[in-house]
């Protein structure tokens, strides 16, 4: 099946071959399924392939998201939210992510849950096109967007579900963000609330990071005077070199900036959560 797992040249080293892993769980993920192979079309979403694997294994879990599909010798069309997956290896991941990108037509051998939610992969898909599928397609393409009256136009980013815009934060143009999924009315509120007092939020945000991880920062110091010695970073200096990017609100008034670390952290982002009635309550290095 997908014809990868072939038999590796000998190497001086022992290594654990992936085919006796596959053997064991390709089995067990089958079973969840429905016994006939079927020659599937379908469309995929605005995320590739991804998988993940925890320490030690050969093989992983690895799926990507559909919103349509139907059999290559039904008219019926099922429309929602389903997950395509198997298990594979990295050279596998890699294959799926060239030959399945996002927002794409497929065809596919490949077999159903019971209840059609889930879709198990049995090679390698290809290139395919109905009409009907490329109406669908192209309908999901289309930007989504809506205007908010002193934020702007706000447009839905699919690959994370959230609506972003571009607001300006003291002078600075940064990227404002709100969930798809959380209540619009009050998350637009509670962003508003933060834009009308923002040099008190900002000056606050700063100070709470700077006290959680300037020890942090002067641990990863490498910077050098002209004396060879390397110099404190105050609380001050920590403040001033973040560079604020994009801040993400709730509508229950919890919020999230990011920034530039400002090579405090040699390229790493800093991050910085709470909510507008208790303020900062955690700050961290990211990434």
């Amino acid at each position: 099946m997908f014809g990868l797992f072939k038999k590796k040249e000998e190497k001086t080293e022992t290594v654990s071959d992936p085919r006796e892993e596959y053997k064991k769980r390709f089995p067990k993920l089958q079973v969840e399924y429905q016994p006939e192979e079927r020659t599937i079309l379908a469309v995929t979403g605005a995320n590739g392939f991804g998988g993940g694997k925890t320490h030690g294994d050969e093989l992983w879990t690895i799926s990507i998201g559909l919103t349509a599909w139907m059999e290559e010798d039904s008219p019926d069309i099922h429309k929602g939210e389903f997950v395509l997956s198997t298990v594979g290896d990295e050279q596998l991941l890699e294959i799926l992510r060239r030959r399945a990108p996002r927002d794409f037509i497929l065809k596919f051998k490949g077999r159903v849950s019971e209840d059609g939610q889930r879709l198990l992969l049995l090679d390698l898909p290809e290139p395919a096109f109905d009409p009907d599928l490329k109406a669908i397609l192209e309908e999901q393409k289309k930007p989504v967007t809506f205007w908010e009256d002193g934020l702007g136009t706000f447009t839905l980013n699919r690959q994370v579900d959230w609506f972003e815009t571009e607001v300006d934060w003291l002078g600075t143009e940064i990227s404002l963000t709100i969930d798809m999924e959380e209540e619009r009315e009050e998350a637009l509120r509670n962003a508003k609330t933060l834009l009308a007092s923002a040099a008190d939020w900002d000056k606050r945000v700063r100070a709470y990071a700077a006290d959680e991880l300037v020890s942090l920062a002067n641990d990863w110091s490498q910077d050098m005077d002209e004396d060879g010695e390397t110099p404190t970073i105050t609380r001050e200096q920590f403040m001033e070199r973040m560079e604020l990017e994009s801040i993400e609100i709730g509508g229950d008034g919890s919020f999230t900036f990011w920034f530039g670390d400002g090579d405090l952290f040699y390229g790493h982002s800093i991050r910085v959560s709470g909510d507008l009635e208790n303020g900062p309550d955690e700050a961290s290095m990211e990434g």
